[in-house]
């Protein structure tokens, strides 16, 4: 199940992420957000 969540980010960091958006690889922010979460999350469980 998803929940909602409410974070605060950059004006740069919002273009960069619209700019991705453009590329065509993922639905929405959302999407985009919640992937690269995971990725980071992932980094930690290889130390």
């Amino acid at each position: 199940m998803k929940k909602k969540l409410s974070i605060s980010i950059e004006d740069v960091t919002i273009n960069d992420i619209d700019l991705q958006l453009e590329e065509g690889l993922f639905r929405n922010r959302s999407h985009l957000i919640e992937y690269a979460v995971n990725r980071f999350l992932r980094g930690f469980q290889n130390e």
